[in-house]
């Protein structure tokens, strides 16, 4: 029945039909507005207004407590909930699950704006430092219930842990130079880098009750078992050796040119195909192949097909970014700033992709039938020049995936910034859910739903 609607959703992006609020029944995460009323646009109709329901939170598992700094200042944390979302068609209709990022963490100079305290107090001057200010922070898969009250619920925690039940830390794996940033903690001592360390930011749920989790940190995707413990971590081949103390099996069967990803832009984005045999995934951006600049100005980001059973990669394609100037709330002209935050699959082969700068977001039909595979291809070669990523799409004789608007919330101020995670809920509403980066500006997150029309 989950699938189904997704289908029928589909069916209405492949003829053609806008998909806007109230219309496919999106569930909006909002930060911080009042109750407003959004209407579906059909063409030689009256425009019947649509009242969202808004969900809030006070729920004490969400509090992550206060760090203390050096000179009175403090910092209140709360749980960052919108890195991923998935609802598994068993669970309540209005029950989701979603999975936390590493924990909050911020650079030296943010560090001076919120502490007060210098550069070398926090970082000891330390170049590509940042601050962990809670370094045991485990990386966490959340279910949340919508309540008949307008509030959201926490049923259930589980931290992400090793082998042998120890919870895993957020922390920078050690990845080489310059690769994975020198972690401090709030009292401006270094820490230690960590092997079995992970940065989620999307994740699925099967049939048998395990997951599968993306990481951008190294980039990686993991399965996880319904408890919470790394079964398998899969790797870019030859970065296998940089994580071999972590304390559960780690694998480098992802094609190796993914080690080429910029940092914090690995894979943002998982979905699960309808029969649960495949795996798509993608990259935030471009990769910085073969340097910065590629990364910079390029618009073509690797998108791939996973065979569950088979255990590797069998699909490689080319999503094409948007450029920036059509995220009209973000007014940015820097190619870097689009990203692909969260997908979602609506059919097989097919995906709804979320694209965002940061006020802006839109959300993508795609379909890869028909796209090129290049996958073990010379584009997969470090030493191809120009690169996939250097060389527009137009020129490279491969075939993108498709896309097709579906919404813009230029339309909609009211959508909070940040959105990167969604999820289809059980009455054929839409959940869009912002990152709060853990409260540390003061965010929180808020849940509007809006109903699907019956069509009468």
């Amino acid at each position: 029945m989950e699938y189904l609607k997704a289908m029928l959703f589909l069916g209405a992006c492949e003829r053609g039909e806008a998909i806007l609020p109230g219309k496919i029944g999106l569930a909006f995460l909002l930060a911080a507005t009042p109750a407003v009323f959004l209407a579906p646009v059909v063409a030689g109709a009256e425009r019947p207004a649509v009242s969202p329901k808004i969900y809030s939170s006070t729920d004490r598992k969400l509090d992550l407590g206060v760090v203390h700094f050096a000179g009175g200042n403090s910092l209140h944390f709360s749980a960052g909930l919108g890195s991923g979302a998935y609802r598994h068609p068993s669970l309540p209709p209005m029950v989701l699950q979603t999975v936390t990022d590493r924990g909050p963490r911020f650079s030296c100079k943010k560090g001076q704006k919120w502490t007060g305290l210098s550069r070398d107090e926090l970082c000891s001057g330390t170049k590509g430092a940042r601050i962990y200010p809670l370094p045991a922070y485990a990386p966490s898969i959340y279910t949340i219930r919508l309540e008949a009250n307008g509030r959201f619920r926490v049923l259930d925690v589980i931290a992400l842990r090793d082998r042998d039940g120890k919870a895993l830390t957020g922390l920078p794996n050690p990845l080489g130079k310059g690769k994975a940033g020198i972690p401090f903690d709030a009292k401006g001592r270094r820490l230690q880098q960590d092997a079995g360390a992970v940065d989620p930011e999307a994740m699925v749920r099967l049939a048998d009750g395990s997951y599968w989790i993306a990481d951008e940190g190294a980039p990686s995707i993991l399965h996880v078992s319904a408890a919470g413990r790394v079964l398998l971590r899969m790797v870019p081949q030859g970065m296998e050796n940089d994580l071999r103390a972590a304390r559960y099996p780690v694998s480098g069967g992802l094609p190796a040119i993914l080690s080429k990803r910029r940092t914090n832009r690995g894979i943002e984005s998982l979905a699960l195909s309808p029969d649960e045999r495949f795996l798509y995934f993608a990259l935030q951006s471009p990769l910085a192949n073969p340097d910065t600049r590629a990364f910079k100005r390029g618009r073509n980001v690797r998108l791939f097909k996973f065979d569950r059973k088979a255990g590797k990669v069998i699909a490689e394609f080319v999503y094409v970014l948007d450029r920036p100037e059509g995220f009209r709330r973000d007014d940015s002209q820097n190619q870097r700033d689009v990203k692909i935050s969260e997908m979602m699959a609506i059919g097989p082969d097919r995906l709804l992709v979320l694209e965002r700068v940061r006020k802006s977001m839109k959300l993508f039909a795609v379909d890869l039938g028909g796209a090129t595979n290049i996958l073990g291809s010379r584009w997969d070669a470090v030493s191809t020049r120009p690169s996939l990523e250097q060389t527009p799409v137009s020129e490279s004789g491969i075939r993108p995936v498709s896309k097709a608007l579906r919404f813009d919330s230029d339309a909609h101020p009211e959508i909070p910034a940040k959105i990167e995670a969604m999820a289809l809920l059980g009455d054929g509403t839409l959940a869009l859910i912002n990152d709060n980066d853990f409260g540390l500006e003061g965010e929180r997150t808020l849940i509007t739903v809006i109903k699907v029309p019956d069509g009468k």
